[in-house]
């Protein structure tokens, strides 16, 4: 990462003391927007940023399969029996294409509003959930070497508002006075004992028992707890996810609601059964996000949402038909303003020897790349503050907004 240098007074700079301290007192009681007028280095904040994390470990592979890489049939055969309406992949490019469950996120790409960043990982090496999740999440180089996360960092330099939905804080927003949390309102579950003595009592009659399976289902729909590996409190269904997708966008749609909004979705960790898991998990992602731009509005033309996984998973299917956790994986990154159109990738290839530890996509580009300048952007984090908001990080991407 490049640093502005340290400003110093020069001997002949015609300052003295005393109109020195009167500067820097005059900025810190203006606080963070004080200090970004008074310094030109420090962008000014623009529009809202929308981040999703994907808990589990999305195959990225499969949510953008290398179609036209010369191993990728090998690697990822069709299955022995096709379906009776087998839908192919929404094409990108000549080597990329999209899940076909993916088509509000295709036709994002096709309107030059979603970018595809392929073989992308966080600086973790090893295949440990919480580990990964910690380490993305916190915005350092190693896991747990930082309690707070880089948008709480990033929030609290220049004094804006986070919403986490979820009944449970993120690490990715602590550290920040202005962050909350929020799920909807619910009772509190019943009684494992008491709902099994009601079904039993049920049983017979299939009216009641039809009512029963109803309210219990609905209630799994809108719950949102921890499911499966993870560390946050993120949705755990279909339409969880959209219901918290669409409040999200109401949020940053309000007058003076939240600068970032942050979104959780369980359900990522496909060792088994994968290519129906994913279709169900992919489409509701896919739905999710469309809500989130409808309830947007006019805000989407200068949102930008981030979708990321802790990270990818093996290149070749298992035994039981999925895959085990890897190492290099996708991003997806959307908004009106967004130079889509495009995915942005060092394709390392899917040749033996270009697999890490022979079984992974390596990863080529470090994920951070891509937080930098969405903190820059949407919260105006400027050079000298960016050492501690992402310490470490890469060279920030550069042109991924359209001018």
């Amino acid at each position: 990462m490049t640093h502005a240098p340290s400003t110093l007074l020069p001997p002949d700079s015609g300052w003295r003391r005393r109109q020195w301290l009167q500067a820097a007192g005059a900025g810190l009681l203006l606080g963070g927007h004080g200090m970004r007028a008074a310094f030109a280095t420090t962008p000014q904040a623009r529009g809202q940023l929308v981040v999703v994390m994907l808990r589990g470990a999305l195959d990225g592979l499969a949510a953008v399969p290398a179609i036209g890489d010369p191993q990728w049939n090998s690697l990822r055969p069709p299955p022995d029996t096709p379906t009776a309406n087998p839908v192919a992949p929404l094409p990108l490019d000549a080597t990329f294409a999209l899940h076909p469950a993916l088509p509000t996120l295709h036709g994002w790409y096709t309107q030059g509003q979603l970018l595809v960043a392929h073989a992308v990982a966080s600086p973790y090496r090893e295949r440990s959930h919480f580990d990964a999740q910690q380490l993305l999440e916190s915005g350092g180089q190693r896991p747990f070497e930082l309690a707070t996360g880089w948008l709480g960092r990033a929030l609290e330099t220049g004094g804006q508002r986070g919403v986490a939905l979820s009944p449970a804080m993120p690490v990715a927003l602590r550290g920040a006075r202005g962050a909350s949390t929020w799920t909807p309102t619910r009772g509190a579950a019943p009684d494992a004992d008491l709902m099994a003595r009601i079904a039993q009592t049920y049983a017979n009659d299939p009216a009641l028992a039809g009512l029963l399976e109803q309210a219990l289902a609905q209630r799994e729909t809108l719950g949102a707890g921890t499911r499966g590996p993870g560390m946050g409190g993120g949705a755990g269904s279909a339409a969880a996810f959209a219901v918290l997708a669409r409040q999200a966008g109401h949020f940053l749609a309000e007058p003076g609601g939240p600068d970032v909004a942050w979104l959780d979705f369980d359900g990522w960790d496909t060792h088994t059964q994968q290519v129906g898991r994913l279709q169900r998990q992919l489409g509701a992602l896919d739905g999710g996000l469309a809500a989130l731009r409808e309830a947007l509005g006019e805000r989407w033309a200068d949102t930008s949402v981030l979708v990321m996984t802790e990270f990818g998973r093996s290149v070749a299917l298992n035994g039981s038909g999925g895959t085990d956790h890897g190492t290099g994986g996708v991003a997806f990154l959307a908004g009106g303003a967004v130079a889509g159109g495009r995915v942005l990738t060092d394709w390392p290839g899917l040749g033996r020897q270009a697999l890490l530890d022979g079984r992974d996509l390596r990863p080529t580009r470090d994920v951070r790349s891509l937080l930098a300048p969405l903190v820059q952007r949407h919260l105006g984090v400027g050079q000298a503050a960016m050492a501690r908001v992402l310490p470490g990080a890469p060279m920030a991407t550069q042109d991924l907004w359209r001018a």
